[in-house]
């Protein structure tokens, strides 16, 4: 059935006494985001954004979210967590304020309005999910938990139908739904309509409202959809007897009962058939516009505010309950000044709470600062002093500045009060690294960097395969280890991907194990964050490097941030598999390194030079609780190596380079189908008598955890960085690592040199990658060419 704005809900009606709770959660939410906006605006808070004009529907949702459901949100849904008891108002407030140590949702790492609950305790272990109400961390980029979204309603399908693996404390039958909630602009991103066609292939149980107030911000939905509305847009997606597809329901956000019957619908088919549907909440308002940096008022008709004013939910709300007969005014009124008083006390609660402790430590400096400008005698130290004077409502960086500058102001000045002032500082770094720098990896017994390393075991017996077929060994034994284990991606499934890493594997594991998607990677990025969340270990692949840009915001914004923005309360451990390096042509020879270091941190991102060290690196990862990039060499997989008696257990340490050749002339430091290059140069080299010390980073994020570089460069004074990115990329990345981080530029007899690829994308060809990627001949040319300026007479 479509539920339209003209067509009656099938629901049973609320009863009185539900009808009144709701509305006094409508009430509660409301006064609090009328507090937002006036905590921002008289500087009490930095930004806020709130649910006002969206409570009703939420309510209506809360009635069908059940303990074990998830919510995969965005910047906003206070309302459901009020209704669910997830909550407090002062918890509210004390993430609008920032409040490192009672905000519960991040630590004071996220603005407000981005909720979370946890998923993992202190140590890093799972909780009991299928007893909770589960909130997945919200992000801010526009449409970025879509992709969520669906891998945490995948988990339920998959818990649903693989057979062997343990569901407790994850699942219940997989029937487990997912909210995901969207403005109706951020609706026209792709990543929007990649998860509902993805959605409507997958038959999860995903449910996706629209909240549609007729704005992207200023700009009208007539600018943002076509016809107008997404719901009308998305009719060719609607599931039709004996098809797949969505369910989907279009109702007003003002209208309680057909919302409540619309949630009742869609959620009990979600739930018992894996049916995922849209709910198009349309007509909603915004009374106090988008957010607090701007007001609504300079794009909007006086006959859309008045209509506004008019359809604005609360106000219908409140019709509604009037016209029925389930309250009089008088009770509504009681409710809406309890609601206003319930929230004033929490607002002044949370903000003492956070206020109190920083104007005492602001009371102490300014006795300490009027005492040590005394001593200084100086204009300068005074006027910093009178400069914390006149300081408003100060948080710790106004102080910390002040006192930073004060130390700078008085360094010559032996004093107790400087150093009270340098004691406190300490403290306060102390106390700042615990609450701003922490958890951005686990840190936790399973952390990667924790992994026993057990070496790989040859003997006589060993035989030499293709590169593929080691790790199609590989991947068919971890198949059966691990039964939370699962692999998809574009042709993963029945061909088992393009280079036979998977090859006959679906057929024996089964298809709910190893599948194969769509070409979309943002959702494929999805599914591997969603389902790593819930207790499954994912491994999905992007077909080749330069595709992984397709799907960089999941990675970038969520899964990269997961367990830092929500302060180690939420971890996702998948393993992202994906080819590159050198091949042929501009699209499929990418080493775009650079754009991950930058945009990766919170995940590893390794970049084996074999088969085998690939292997290494995924047991690596199976034992831990991070996330890791996985990059095989697109050129390697036919290439000859021998295969490990203890393929399922050997280990390849992280942050740990390896030296494949001792020298004494040279470091030559490289990764991945550089390797090969580096080995054939330095073959040349030799027998020109330079000794080229080779080692092979293995690792990027992290590098050289142990400073094995740097020992290197005190034998041969001399470094080169070899890698196939643009010039100034990952080489770049390296030299700061070795020469700023490990102190190498004290070892340096030479200048530093890189060798890398062209500025411009490798054109196809053999004749177009000798000349714009490094070759072995480049390489001896810059090595010899250092050797013969240092040392002109030994050649």
């Amino acid at each position: 059935m479509k539920a339209t704005a003209n067509s009656p809900g099938s629901a049973t009606a609320p009863t009185a006494q539900e009808a009144l709770h709701d509305y006094y959660i409508c009430c509660l939410s409301r006064q609090v985001s009328i507090a937002i906006r006036r905590e921002v605006l008289t500087g009490k808070a930095k930004f806020g954004v709130s649910d006002d004009g969206k409570e009703l529907f939420q309510v209506a949702m809360a009635k069908t979210f059940r303990k074990g459901d998830f919510r995969s949100d965005y910047y906003r849904g206070h309302t459901l967590l009020l209704a669910l008891g997830l909550c407090t108002p002062e918890d509210l407030f004390a993430q609008l304020y920032a409040d490192a140590d009672n905000d519960p949702f991040s630590g004071g790492r996220q603005m407000n309005n981005h909720h979370a609950t946890p998923l993992i305790d202190g140590k890093g272990g799972w909780l009991d999910h299928t007893i909770r109400y589960n909130l997945s961390s919200d992000i801010s980029t526009t449409g970025g938990q879509m992709a969520r979204g669906i891998g945490l309603a995948m988990a339920s399908k998959k818990y649903r139908e693989m057979e062997g693996v343990n569901p407790s404390g994850f699942s219940e039958g997989g029937q487990e739904v997912v909210f995901c909630s969207i403005g109706d602009a951020s609706t026209s991103e792709g990543a929007f309509w990649e998860t509902v066609n993805a959605a409507g292939v997958q038959q999860v149980p995903l449910i996706i409202t629209v909240a549609d107030d007729g704005y992207g911000i200023s700009v009208p939905k007539s600018y943002q959809t076509t016809k107008g509305s997404v719901s009308k847009v998305l009719s060719g997606f609607e599931a039709e007897p004996a098809t797949n597809g969505i369910g989907i329901f279009h109702v007003p956000g003002w209208d309680y009962p057909r919302l409540c019957a619309a949630y009742a619908e869609s959620v009990a088919a979600a739930r018992a058939a894996h049916r995922p549907a849209l709910v198009h909440v349309d007509e909603l308002t915004q009374p106090q516009g988008h957010s607090t940096s701007g007001s609504h008022e300079r794009y909007k008709s006086k006959e859309r505010l008045a209509w506004e004013a008019e359809y604005d939910c609360n106000v219908q709300f409140r019709k509604y309950l009037l016209e029925e007969g389930l309250a009089d005014a008088k009770s509504l009124q009681e409710l809406e000044e309890q609601a206003q008083e319930v929230v004033k006390k929490a607002r002044s609660k949370a903000w003492k709470r956070y206020n109190q402790p920083l104007q005492q430590v602001w009371k102490a400096m300014k006795a300490t600062f009027a005492s040590l400008a005394e001593e200084a005698g100086s204009s300068r130290a005074q006027a910093i002093s009178e400069e914390l004077n006149a300081l408003i409502n100060p948080v710790r960086a106004d102080i910390v500045s002040l006192i930073r500058r004060m130390l700078f102001a008085t360094r010559k000045l032996q004093s107790a009060y400087r150093a009270e002032l340098m004691d406190f500082l300490g403290e306060v770094e102390q106390t700042m690294h615990g609450r701003y720098h922490t958890h951005l990896y686990s840190e936790t017994s399973r952390s990667a960097l924790r992994v026993p390393v057990v070496p790989p075991v040859y003997d006589e017996s060993s035989p030499t395969l293709n590169g593929y077929e080691v790790l199609n060994r590989f991947f068919d034994q971890a198949m059966s280890r691990h039964s939370q284990l699962l692999a998809f991606g574009e042709d993963v499934g029945q061909i088992g991907d393009v280079n036979q890493g998977f090859a006959n594997l679906q057929g024996k594991h089964g298809e709910p194990r190893i599948f194969d998607t769509g070409i979309r990677e943002w959702t494929i990025m999805g599914y591997a964050i969603g389902m790593a969340m819930r207790g499954l270990r994912p491994i999905a692949e992007i077909q080749y490097l330069d595709y992984l840009i397709y799907g960089l915001s999941p990675l970038s914004d969520d899964l990269a941030t997961l367990r830092y923005r929500s302060n180690n309360q939420q971890a996702a451990p998948a393993i992202i598999r994906t080819r590159g390096h050198r091949l042929e042509g501009i699209w499929h020879s990418g080493s775009p390194m650079s754009i991950l270091l930058g945009a990766l941190r919170g995940m590893y991102v390794l970049v084996p030079r074999n088969m085998v060290q690939a292997v290494g690196f995924y047991n690596t990862l199976l034992q831990s609780d991070d996330p890791g990039l996985i990059i095989e060499c697109l050129n390697g997989y036919r290439l000859k190596e021998k295969l490990p008696s203890n393929l399922s257990s050997f280990t390849v340490p992280v942050g740990v380079p390896e030296v494949l050749q001792e020298g004494a002339d040279v470091t030559l430091l490289t990764y991945g189908s550089c390797v090969r290059i580096a080995e054939r140069a330095c073959a040349m080299l030799a027998e020109d008598g330079i000794s080229v010390e080779l080692i092979d980073a293995q690792s990027l994020l992290p590098f050289d955890l142990e400073h094995r570089t740097v020992d290197s460069l005190k034998k041969t004074n001399r470094l080169a960085v070899l890698d196939e990115d643009v010039p100034g990329g990952a080489s770049a990345y390296l030299l700061q690592k070795v020469l700023e981080e490990q102190g190498g530029y004290r070892w340096l007899d030479s200048p530093p040199v890189t060798i890398t690829a062209k500025a411009h994308r490798p054109p196809y060809g053999t004749d177009g990658d000798y000349f714009s990627k490094p070759n072995p001949e480049d390489v001896y040319e810059v090595i010899f060419g250092l050797l013969q300026e240092a040392e002109p007479g030994r050649f």
